[in-house]
Formats: C-alpha cells, structure tokens, sequence
C-alpha cells in the first residue's frame, strides 16, 4: 500500500493500493464478505456489474486488437468491433463517472468523515481518467483507420488500451474498496 504522506504517491498512475487511513470501513467490511452481508443489495450488485463490463469490454477490444495484429482478425472486422466498443465504452463510462460525481460521492462523502478524502481520491481519479480516456479515443480513432493489419497505429492502440485497462482497473478496485463498505455500513437508502 502506498504511504497517505506522499501525495504524489496517491496519483493514480502511480500507487498500487489504498494508504491505511482510506481503508478503515474495509477492514471492517473485507471484500470476501461482501455477497454474504445482508446489505449487499441490488444496487450494490448493479454497481459492481457495471465495473466488470467496462473491464470485459477493456478486455474484449485488447483481444481483438492483439488477434488482428497477429493477422487472427480480418482488419474490416476488428474496425466494425472495435468502433462499436469503444463507443459504447466511452459513453458508458462518461455516463457512469457523471453519475458518481454528481450523486454518488456526494451522499456517500457525507457518512463518515474519516474517508472523505477517500471521494476526493475518486474524484481526482475520474479527472485523470477523463485524459486516459480522450487518448483511447485518439488511439482507437487511428487504428480505425488503418489500412493494413501491420499498420503501426494498431499496435500503439494497443499500447493505449494496455495502459488504460492497468490504471482504469487500479481505479475500480479503489473505488470498490471504498465504495461498498460504506454503503454495507450505513445502507443505500438515500442513493435510489
């Protein structure tokens, strides 16, 4: 875990955990409890599904990438595939950080003070991601328009998309790990 006195430690390029002091409702509500606890309700199970399928999709446009590459995908095929997810990706998660910031956080902020630098951290996060994913879009616009499998745009989408999946994945755990155990302590009455 990273030190909470560092601050640049705290980047999301950079840390590789949460610091302790952002972790006090997950020691009490530890990720391999969460689908016994009787609070881990539709919303919370909505969540994280959402999570996942920006992770399949991440995952998904990374295999079809690295298949066309290595000529396992025709080049019309992986432009049809890869212009689809990436927008739905895009807009899915615009929307799903818009939510969050504006509803969200906020609500969530305000139930305990000893992780409200917590939704700070997330929101720093969501605007970090915001340039991740203006050159996804980028990348992917240039592979689109390649014009052969071996097309060196290809293999820097690829490259973005490695980068984004590590850092949008980082992202998600953290926000996990901070977003669920509040709303197993304190309910989600207030979210609906």
């Amino acid at each position: 875990m990273v030190s909470p006195a560092s601050g640049d430690a705290l980047r999301l390029d950079l840390r590789s955990g949460l610091p302790d002091a952002l972790r006090v409702l997950l020691m009490d509500y530890p990720r391999a409890g969460w689908e016994a606890h009787a609070g881990y309700d539709g919303l919370i199970r909505f969540w994280l599904d959402r999570h996942m399928m920006f992770r399949r999709i991440l995952e998904r446009l990374l295999t079809q990438t690295e298949d066309t590459l290595d000529r396992r995908m025709d080049l019309a095929q992986f432009r049809q595939q890869t212009g689809r997810l990436g927008s739905a990706f895009v807009q899915e998660l615009h929307g799903h950080h818009s939510i969050e910031d504006a509803h969200y956080f906020p609500v969530l902020s305000g139930k305990d003070a000893r992780i409200a630098r917590a939704f700070e951290l997330l929101d720093q996060d969501h605007h970090a991601l915001d340039g991740h994913i203006d050159s996804f879009a980028k990348h992917a616009n240039g592979a689109l328009q390649a014009q052969s499998a071996g097309d060196a745009r290809i293999g820097h989408f690829q490259k973005n998309l490695t980068d984004l999946a590590r850092k949008l994945d980082r992202h998600l755990i953290d926000e996990e790990e901070i977003v669920v155990p509040v709303i197993l302590h304190y309910g989600a009455g207030d979210l609906t």
